[in-house]
């Protein structure tokens, strides 16, 4: 496994809740899904709407080993994520099937593996599609990815845009997630967490 990080990205840092002069801050965790190649950006929030890039990158897997080990890569990478930056929410691109089925079957396993992984972090977990994503950056339900990089160099006033391409869309979800927060979106998983209690881990979010 590896785990990379792009190189336009500021040195990163252990998020604080609140800093020097009292600002509430948000840390949002975005996610673009893949076996081969998952894109990950943290992205920073105050409470007067700004945004700040934190980090963001890639965990790859070796195409050479069997699916099982290639899962086990992608957990440990987001596992290493998570307990760095402790997210206060999540996002994630939905699963969208391309015409090679094969390849869209082994992305689905992939991404059921970062959802339990996520969920038992944090428990504000959204979904969104490519089309929300393209109509919250941009605007417009049918932009060009080039179009949606850009407005993620915007928004996060970034010198140039993010590389690669997995990361980008990572930061995208980050970035829609912020503009979309709605209440009745979260993964309400109330009553799971009412009968794992003996089992929590020192870091759990669940309710």
């Amino acid at each position: 496994m590896k785990v990379s990080v792009g190189g336009w990205t500021a040195v990163a840092f252990l998020p604080k809740r609140k800093k020097e002069d009292g600002k509430t801050v948000m840390i949002i965790l975005g996610i673009d899904p893949g076996i081969a190649t998952l894109g990950f950006g943290v992205i920073e929030k105050d409470e007067r709407g700004n945004f700040r890039a934190v980090d963001c990158g890639v965990v790859t897997t070796p195409k050479e080993e069997g699916l099982p080990v290639r899962l086990a890569m992608l957990e440990e990478g987001i596992q290493r994520i998570l307990d760095k930056y402790h997210p206060d929410e999540i996002a994630m691109e939905e699963l969208f099937f391309s015409k090679n089925i094969t390849t869209g079957i082994a992305v689905a396993h992939a991404r059921g593996v970062i959802l339990i992984t996520c969920i038992k972090e944090c428990g504000k977990l959204f979904e969104y599609t490519p089309l929300q994503i393209k109509q919250a950056l941009t605007g417009y339900g049918r932009a060009e990815k080039r179009q949606i990089q850009e407005m993620v160099k915007l928004y996060l006033n970034l010198p140039k845009i993010p590389k690669p391409d997995d990361a980008a869309d990572a930061l995208a979800a980050a970035v829609t997630c912020s503009f979309l927060y709605r209440e009745d979106e979260v993964l309400e998983l109330e009553e799971f967490s009412n009968s794992r209690k003996k089992n929590r881990t020192r870091r759990s979010r669940y309710n």
